[in-house]
């Protein structure tokens, strides 16, 4: 390998990327666009629920306890006359949910001191189902410990749970998905930028003036590595700042933890796409493999929606086979807990095993012919 050889196939590769944007685009624009959407689209938070609310004899009580649903930041109530009118705007989507206090709600209070709330609940969403029963639940609470107070007595309760959450106390999903997505979009900027660029010489016959050079095909792949991953850190570091300064995401670890492991993160996406562009020779057949094998595997497999320990033992099995797995929980550490190196070195160490292996095909499988 000769330093002059190489600084001339990097230059080359910079002329590539000033004349065509597209590469700049999915560096930087692809980025932003993806942060903006996820960002501010994805969202694991119910609010506004729309809830329906049927009271069969209204009454300070009841009022009382509306008026404290009203004051949710969760909920946007509306009064139905019957159950039954409730029941169809439940069947037709204009209700989420069915709060029915009946008749007997005041005598109960009054008399033993506790009265049963009738909520119903669209269970076709399970997980916004879930999220709906603990907010009522938590208004319910919340509502019996002012009314005591106000009565000047004891709220009797078995089990005072004092809660702490730990990393992430604002309960924000924004916060826990940001860190993930970042991930996400550094798996498809990588694998997308060496497999297209490589494929796009094969088809402009670009590749067959460079075969016949003396380069080495060492030389050759470490032309196209080093320009984009200049790049993809700067769409990193780009996607960092916005979730910092736009989305408020905190950030308790070290830059330079992020950004080694994003590095070494990079260089596994990298080298994916170099596997593929080894593979497909067209640009169309380089971004649907790109698609379906690095993208839909890092979004579905890597723990950034779904949660790992909850799927079946043999998909929990593959999922150490996604590179995206290690750095989405290096991310949500780094971000919300800070540099807790157990976590970091660990993952790290999966990285730096995938990333050697997808060189090491690309290095394998690259020749310098044309059959």
């Amino acid at each position: 390998m000769k330093v002059m050889r190489l600084s001339g196939l990097m230059r080359k590769e910079v002329y590539e990327i000033l004349r065509d944007p597209s590469s700049i685009a999915i560096a930087f624009v692809l980025p932003l666009v993806l942060l903006l959407i996820f960002g501010y689209g994805v969202s694991l938070d119910a609010r506004h629920i729309s809830m329906a609310e049927v009271v069969d004899h209204p009454t300070q009580l009841t009022a009382s306890f509306l008026a404290e649903l009203q004051r949710s930041p969760w909920f946007r109530p509306s009064i139905y006359p019957d159950q039954a009118s409730a029941e169809q705007a439940l069947l037709h989507g204009r209700a989420d949910a069915i709060l029915w206090l009946r008749s007997d709600f005041t005598r109960l209070s009054y008399s033993s001191g506790s009265a049963p709330i009738h909520l119903t609940v669209n269970g076709v969403d399970a997980n916004q189902a879930r999220i709906i029963e603990n907010y009522v639940n938590g208004t319910w609470r919340l509502w019996l410990q002012q009314e005591a107070a106000r009565q000047g007595t004891h709220l009797a309760t078995p089990v005072v749970a004092d809660t702490r959450v730990w990393f992430n106390p604002a309960l924000r999903s924004r916060d826990y998905l940001i860190p993930g997505l970042i991930a996400i979009i550094m798996t498809l900027i990588g694998a997308l930028l060496t497999a297209l660029v490589v494929a796009r010489e094969w088809e402009r016959g670009t590749m067959e003036g460079i075969m016949v050079t003396p380069v080495g095909k060492t030389e050759i792949l470490l032309g196209k590595l080093v320009p984009y991953f200049v790049m993809g850190m700067g769409g990193m570091m780009m996607s960092t700042a916005m979730a910092v300064f736009l989305f408020d995401v905190p950030l308790r670890g070290s830059l330079l933890v992020l950004f080694g492991t994003g590095a070494l993160f990079l260089l596994t996406a990298l080298g994916m796409g170099l596997v593929i562009s080894v593979l497909a020779r067209s640009q169309f057949v380089a971004a649907m493999v790109a698609i379906v094998t690095t993208f839909l595997p890092a979004f579905i497999l890597s723990g950034f929606l779904f949660d790992i320990r909850s799927m079946p033992q043999v998909i929990q099995v593959l999922t150490h086979i996604v590179a995206a797995r290690y750095f989405v929980t290096v991310l949500q550490s780094t971000f919300l807990a800070g540099d807790i190196w157990p976590v970091i070195l660990r993952n790290g160490l999966g990285m730096a095993i995938l990333c050697m292996f997808f060189l090491g095909i690309a290095l394998l499988r690259f020749r310098k012919r044309l059959d």
